[in-house]
């Protein structure tokens, strides 16, 4: 059995990325810094060095004084009867300088050096005298480095001639590199130091910093593990204007319209079982009821059994009517006013019972799904039909103004009183409780489709009696392009009346 791995924290993964990429960079610069400055260095020892061969040529240009002896008095070096007096002059005139040695070499033995103590040391070595005197057998001057235990040196070998001594002789000066590296090398140790204290401030803010920024993800998390199907009312804290907070108003818009939908789905079982419990208790009720023997009762029960499940079927068709309203299925176009209400007037002559018109066309566009919004005025016809006694007019029309279009249908029935107003556009609702054939979910469908197309459904009072009810929908940006004054109004412009 093989032990899930723990994701690593995003507040680990955070700081530790932050991390890496500073110490890359330090990293970086740190070796940069050290070759430059290494390489700088080891420039100037060279260039000391030499120079050294200059410095050689001038020394023997120059005179010394003699005190005693048979030569005493001023002369020039080149008087000198040997090479030991050359190289006598050349290592007393040229002192080396910190972390420099010079001495003299006659024939592979070292005769004059300056006191100090990498001089002696080197002196001493017999490995790197013979090393620096083999490198000036060529005839020219050597610059190479070696390793000692005085540590690693750069050295330069100047072979010396006199005409009177026929000795070889050499003048070696040596730089100890490792001391001359020695502040470059502390600079990178202080460096690193300061590096390392650095990331270890970064690490340490970085920990806390990254923690109070994803506070409110922990806190989604936590907000997202306490809401259950039967619970959503659990949201998050909304303060600040940065981006997380942003999420935040985002995620608690979700979670609204999430718990909407969950309660609507809800209400919506619970309307629906409702509905189906009647036409199921009176098709249960007379099938247990009914006498089999009985040929005419049989065929009143299978009469009313096929009436209720016509209603039931009528009730499913609305109910999917319904969720495709609600759910946005539209395709959105520029639509005329005026055609749509001309369209209308020729759909509404099949509506029996009353006599309709057409009392006014205004012209304007609107972004709307036509069959959608023709729909939905349809119904709302349909409505009127069947809540306004027989024979009693019915008239449809539309106006447009700078800001919506307004689709109304206006009857001359009982009215619908102010308290119902808004109870009727929920789904299964009726005005009162007579009984008109209906699932109670046509002005649930006409309030779904305005809502669709940023609208909504109004109902007011007719003058003299009645209900009218008016979908407004928004003008549509190209509204301009068309002339938003009426075409038709005032006096009846078509009168139909249907028969039956």
């Amino acid at each position: 059995m093989t032990r899930e791995r723990r994701p690593i924290p995003a507040k680990a993964l955070i700081v530790g990325a932050i991390l890496a990429v500073a110490a890359l960079g330090f990293a970086i610069v740190g070796a940069v810094t050290f070759v430059a400055q290494r390489d700088r260095t080891l420039t100037e020892i060279d260039e000391r060095l030499t120079s050294l061969v200059g410095a050689l040529g001038e020394v023997a240009q120059l005179q010394v004084i003699v005190e005693d002896g048979p030569d005493a008095g001023v002369r020039s070096v080149d008087e000198f009867a040997g090479m030991e007096e050359y190289l006598r002059a050349a290592v007393s005139r040229l002192i080396p300088g910190r972390n420099e040695a010079s001495f003299g070499v006659i024939d592979g033995e070292v005769h004059f050096r300056t006191t100090s103590s990498l001089s002696e040391e080197l002196a001493d070595d017999p490995a790197f005298v013979q090393t620096a005197a083999e490198a000036a057998e060529a005839g020219s001057a050597v610059i190479a480095s070696t390793a000692t235990e005085a540590g690693d040196i750069r050295y330069i070998s100047v072979p010396v001639a006199t005409p009177a001594d026929p000795r070889e002789g050499v003048f070696v000066r040596a730089v100890n590199v490792t001391e001359e590296l020695r502040p470059v090398t502390l600079s990178l140790l202080t460096y690193t130091a300061s590096a390392l204290a650095t990331l270890t401030a970064m690490g340490i803010v970085g920990w806390f910093v990254a923690g109070r920024i994803l506070s409110p993800i922990r806190r989604m998390r936590e907000t997202a593990d306490a809401i259950t199907p039967t619970d959503l009312r659990a949201r998050l804290p909304e303060a600040g204007n940065d981006d997380i907070s942003d999420l935040s108003r985002t995620v608690n818009l979700m979670l609204d319209r999430l718990e909407t939908s969950i309660d609507s789905q809800r209400q919506l079982l619970d309307d629906v079982r409702h509905e189906l419990k009647t036409p199921i208790t009176i098709v249960r009720g007379h099938l247990e009821m009914m006498d089999v023997s009985s040929p005419s009762d049989v065929a009143s029960t299978r009469d009313i059994g096929m009436a209720e499940l016509d209603r039931m079927t009528r009730l499913v068709e609305d109910i999917d009517l319904l969720s495709s309203a609600e759910a946005d299925q539209f395709a959105f176009v520029p639509v005329e006013v005026g055609e749509l209400t001309e369209r209308l007037g020729d759909l509404i002559e099949a509506i029996p019972g009353h006599p309709w018109r057409v009392a006014r066309s205004a012209r304007g566009l609107i972004e709307a799904d036509n069959d959608r919004l023709l729909q939905a005025w349809l119904q709302l016809a349909d409505n009127a039909s069947k809540y306004t006694p027989q024979g009693s007019p019915i008239e449809v029309g539309s106006d447009v103004d700078a800001t919506s279009a307004h689709l109304w249908v206006r009857d001359h029935g009982p009215g619908i009183a102010p308290a119902a107003r808004r109870r009727i556009f929920h789904r299964f609702a009726r005005a009162d409780h007579r009984t008109v054939g209906g699932s109670g979910l046509g002005l649930a469908i006409v309030d779904a489709i305005a809502k669709a197309h940023q609208g909504t459904c109004v109902v007011t009072d007719t003058p003299g009696g009645g209900a009218t009810f008016t979908i407004n929908i928004p003008v549509s940006r190209h509204q301009g392009e068309t002339l938003p004054s009426p075409v038709r109004a005032g006096d009846v412009v078509s009168q139909r009346e249907a028969t039956g």
